[in-house]
């Protein structure tokens, strides 16, 4: 199983919505190296859920329920969607300044590449996160 971190800005889409929903494709994604980040997902895998913008936190995990497809929303182009589901809300957010202090997250691509929309996250680093949140 892979780990992945998603990035949402809460007033346009929130992890509150994915859990009132439940389940939505993960569209809109328009940068190469994130969409091949969506194209690397498989069925099952773990998925963090970041809200950038003001919050800039971790709040919630999700999982892989669908792999890619085209993306319905693209009017050109290559660009496609995962299907994601909401498996639960993380018990205390897990902000980026706590990410960027810790030792064991320093060299996250969170920490380094904050702008990217879909990112890997190795084992180690997805299980640490999940302890910060306790």
């Amino acid at each position: 199983m892979n780990h992945w971190l998603v990035k949402t800005e809460p007033g346009t889409y929130s992890w509150a919505d994915l859990q009132k929903e439940g389940r939505t494709a993960w569209t809109g994604v328009r940068n190469f190296q994130a969409r091949n980040n969506l194209r690397a997902m498989r069925k099952d895998d773990a998925v963090l859920v970041y809200h950038s913008g003001d919050e800039k936190q971790v709040v919630g995990l999700a999982k892989v329920s669908a792999e890619a497809s085209p993306d319905p929303t693209a009017k050109e182009g290559d660009w496609i969607c995962v299907e994601l589901v909401a498996v639960k809300p993380l018990p205390r957010p897990v902000t980026l300044a706590a990410v960027k202090k810790d030792k064991m997250l320093k060299d996250m691509v969170l920490a380094r590449n904050s702008r990217l929309s879909v990112m890997p996250v190795e084992a180690g680093q997805f299980s640490r996160i999940l302890e910060l949140a306790q």
